[in-house]
C-alpha cells in the first residue's frame, strides 16, 4: 500500500542563532535528507533568526516535525500539514511561555474544533458566557496567535509597530 503523500510549511518566527544549525539538523531527520533554511534576521526579537521551510513527507509528518524541534527553549514555530483526501489537516503551534498546540484544519486551512471539545467546552461554561468564550479560545489556540502575530507580521522588511508602545 503506497503512503500518501502530504506537505505543509514550517514556520521558525524566533529563533537564537546558536539553535538555527541544530533545527536544521533535526527537521532534515525526520525527512531523511539533509535540509537548509534560508535565515532572516527577526526584527521583533533581537538576536534572533526565523525563517520559512516548505516540506514534503508522509501523512503524519506534521507531527513528527513539531514533536523533533518542540523542546529547545526560546523558539517560536508554527508548523501545518495540508489535508490529504484520506488526513485531516493539522497546524502546530508552540511559544515558550506556552508550550504547544495543535489544532485540525480543514482544506481552507481553518481550524476545526471537534462535537466533544464543543461539548466540553459548554459544559464546563455552565451557562456563563465568559466561561464558554474562554473554553472556545483555548480550542482554538487563541493565546498562542496573539503571541505569534507580530513575529508573523514582521518578515518581508515590514517594519514593526508597537501599538501598546506609542505615546
Amino acid at each position: 500500500m503506497a503512503t500518501t503523500a502530504a506537505r505543509g510549511v514550517i514556520f521558525i518566527h524566533s529563533a537564537p542563532r546558536a539553535l538555527c544549525p541544530h533545527l536544521e539538523w533535526a527537521v532534515g531527520r525526520v525527512l531523511g535528507r539533509g535540509t537548509s533554511f534560508d535565515w532572516a534576521d527577526q526584527p521583533v526579537l533581537s538576536g534572533s533568526r526565523r525563517a520559512e521551510f516548505y516540506w514534503e513527507g508522509a501523512v503524519g509528518t506534521g507531527a513528527a516535525l513539531s514533536t523533533a524541534i518542540r523542546g529547545w527553549e526560546h523558539l517560536r514555530f508554527e508548523v501545518t500539514e495540508d489535508p490529504t483526501p484520506r488526513s485531516d489537516g493539522g497546524r502546530w503551534l508552540h511559544t515558550p511561555g506556552l508550550g504547544i498546540h495543535y489544532a485540525q484544519t480543514d482544506t481552507a486551512g481553518n481550524v476545526v474544533i471537534g462535537e466533544d471539545r464543543i461539548r466540553y467546552a459548554m459544559e464546563v461554561a455552565a451557562g456563563d458566557m465568559r466561561e464558554l468564550q474562554r473554553e472556545l479560545d483555548v480550542a482554538l489556540g487563541a493565546a498562542w496567535d496573539e503571541e505569534l502575530e507580530p513575529f508573523r507580521h514582521a518578515g518581508d522588511d515590514a517594519p514593526v509597530v508597537w501599538l501598546h508602545k506609542v505615546g
